[in-house]
């Protein structure tokens, strides 16, 4: 069976240095009929449970630490019975959210099995130390967080981000994987590599 993939939007707000903004999180549920991943927890919890129907949920992988998607992971664990993986470089951030709970760390080139395929794990640092893109090769599909979105980079303005550090990792991670990649992201509309590679080289030849 293919895996399938299905988006899930939630709403909340997002918090770091002093400041609270609105935002609408995605939530992606990879899958067959009988096992999934949650890539983000965000904001709410019954629209995810309701998203996932039943399978069992091998794990809910945090691409950041970030509040807006990290919001109920400790929920989703509790109800769904699966592991919250999140990698250690964003301990800071998700001590923030959850200053007494853990989680199960993710390791640089870590491959999560489902539904008879792999998602192999990529760090992708830059918006924040810790954030991680997922990539499902047989799928031709990619989850990137906050690290790369329609039209160019994350955000890099705030604690614990650097530009140059995303730059790195978006050309040296992620525009090596086929242009037909399709990137599923954080916030907004999906792309792909193809469609990113001219935006992202003049981003780094403007240097912002």
């Amino acid at each position: 069976m293919t895996v399938r993939i299905d988006r899930v939007v939630t709403s909340g707000t997002f918090s770091l240095d002093g400041g609270t903004w609105d935002v609408d999180n995605n939530v992606w549920v990879i899958g067959d009929d009988d096992e999934v991943v949650v890539i983000d927890a965000a904001h709410q919890a019954d629209p995810i449970v309701a998203a996932v129907a039943g399978r069992t949920v091998r794990a809910i992988i945090c691409t950041h630490g970030h509040n807006d998607h990290v919001t109920v992971a400790p929920e989703l664990a509790d109800r769904l019975d699966a592991p919250i993986l999140l990698h250690p470089g964003d301990e800071p951030l998700w001590r923030m959210t959850h200053p007494d709970l853990d989680y199960r760390s993710l390791a640089d080139t870590e491959r999560i099995p489902v539904a008879n395929t792999d998602i192999q794990i990529l760090h992708t640092p830059g918006h924040s130390p810790g954030s991680v893109s997922l990539h499902l090769p047989e799928a031709k599909a990619l989850f990137t967080g906050d690290t790369l979105f329609s039209g160019g980079p994350g955000a890099t303005g705030r604690s614990f981000s650097d530009f140059g550090t995303i730059v790195d990792s978006i050309r040296d991670r992620l525009l090596t994987l086929p242009e037909e990649t399709t990137v599923h992201t954080g916030h907004g509309d999906s792309t792909t590599i193809g469609a990113e590679k001219p935006s992202l080289a003049d981003w780094i030849a403007r240097g912002h």
